[in-house]
């Protein structure tokens, strides 16, 4: 008999590792997870099941079908913003075909046990495409459906997969009438930047601010490649993995639109270099503009406008600038190089 199982891909990450911890909690439920590297032990520990593999063998999918009855997906595998500019073709093979390939497989499970698959889809501010620096400032709190025109491969990317997402559930509320219907219960986030204090930022496009906390802390000097009134909104991660989890349990009848903003503060990177040269005031921070990434980031919200989110399920996010900053992130970063 196959077991009742949530499934996360791209179970490596951090956004990764916060899911397993709260799912896993006091055995509240089962995880199976999927990524091309094996967990750490620690958070191997607490899964019922680890696949190592890629989202594109199919095979392997037909292996989690055949053991597990997948009622929730968490789908985080993406090839990420700044690498999928260098490897378009990759990163269109991985974020779109490998989404398809999950929802495939969420339609089938869903079909297999009788009742639809909740399919939870991060997305990205990358799927906004301003046109300049004018427009994006009078544009104030984009919502949703305004600006939907992304310039990088990642945006393009997630905003189709946006597409794919509605085109799956489209028929969910038809369910008792046609059986065979689209069975899965699609549900989206567009992330802002998510700033952690538990890992090691890897040059992705938003990684200005954790990388200048990161260098402060080790007492190096840090070139910040965007200009110093360079603003897009950011989220503390943990309000990143609490947003998945708030959304993923909502009544479906509550939700009325399949992709939501998310947004908690929104500083520019001057605003974040006061922050963490008050905090290490030996701090060594200079302005060097990558001319690529710069584009990028212009071309992105400067906020977003959370409302929908707020009012459909509640989402209220814990960290505002201040206290991500002064609680979470700098005495996180701090004591981590502290130890050594």
């Amino acid at each position: 008999m196959r077991k009742p199982v949530a499934l996360i891909t791209g179970a490596g990450g951090e956004i990764g590792h916060g899911l397993i911890a709260k799912l896993t909690e006091s055995g509240r439920r089962a995880v199976v997870t999927l990524d091309l590297n094996a967990l750490a032990p620690a958070q191997a520990r607490l899964v019922q099941r680890e696949f190592t593999g890629s989202i594109l063998d199919t095979a392997l999918l037909e292996r989690i079908l055949a053991e597990f009855e997948v009622d929730t997906v968490f789908h985080l595998a993406a090839l990420l913003s700044t690498r999928s500019e260098f490897t378009p073709t990759t990163a269109h093979q991985v974020n779109v075909e490998g989404t398809l390939h999950l929802l495939e497989f969420s339609q089938r499970e869903a079909e297999s046990h009788g009742r639809p698959v909740t399919f939870i889809y991060p997305s990205s501010i990358a799927a906004y495409g301003l046109p300049d620096l004018e427009t994006k400032a009078r544009a104030g709190r984009v919502r949703e459906d305004a600006f939907a025109t992304p310039t990088t491969m990642y945006g393009c990317n997630k905003l189709y997969c946006e597409q794919l997402g509605r085109y799956y559930a489209r028929f969910y509320k038809q369910l008792s009438a046609e059986p065979q219907a689209g069975r899965v219960d699609f549900r989206c986030v567009r992330f802002p930047g998510l700033i952690s204090a538990m890992t090691v930022p890897s040059g992705g496009t938003s990684d200005y601010a954790p990388e200048m906390i990161h260098a402060a802390a080790k007492g190096e000097p840090y070139a910040c490649f965007v200009r110093p009134d360079t603003r897009i909104p950011f989220m503390a991660m943990p309000d990143g993995v609490d947003a998945l989890l708030a959304l993923a349990a909502a009544p479906r009848e509550r939700l009325t639109q399949t992709a939501y903003n998310l947004g908690a503060f929104s500083p520019s990177a001057a605003e974040i270099h006061a922050r963490v040269q008050a905090a290490f005031p030996a701090a060594d921070i200079t302005w060097k503009t990558d001319v690529k990434r710069q584009g990028i980031v212009d071309s992105w919200p400067a906020d977003v406008d959370d409302s929908a989110a707020r009012r459909d399920w509640g989402f209220a996010p814990a960290y505002d600038f201040t206290r991500a900053f002064d609680e979470y992130l700098i005495p996180t970063i701090r004591a981590r190089y502290a130890r050594g």
